[in-house]
């Protein structure tokens, strides 16, 4: 017998992200799903409350002497 999803709540949410981050983890929200707007800033505060800072993507690209391949890696350009 196949289970039935349980909806996700704003607890569900930031339950889910804050035991998944780690270290250099990206975290992707979709604007579009329900209770997104109500979990972030709970999710914010825990990630900040455990000592993580939050940048923008941006910060994490290497710009001088790098390269983005096919697969979304940054490796550095030869020469």
């Amino acid at each position: 017998m196949k289970q039935i999803k349980k909806p996700d709540t704003a607890d569900s949410i930031c339950k889910r992200v804050t035991i998944k981050v780690k270290n250099g983890s990206i975290v992707l929200f979709h604007n579009d799903a329900e209770h997104t707007p109500e979990a972030l800033p709970n999710i914010l505060k825990c990630l900040k409350d455990d000592g993580y800072e939050f940048v923008f993507i941006e910060d994490l690209i290497y710009k001088k002497d790098y390269e983005i391949i096919h697969d979304g890696t940054q490796c550095k350009k030869d020469g």
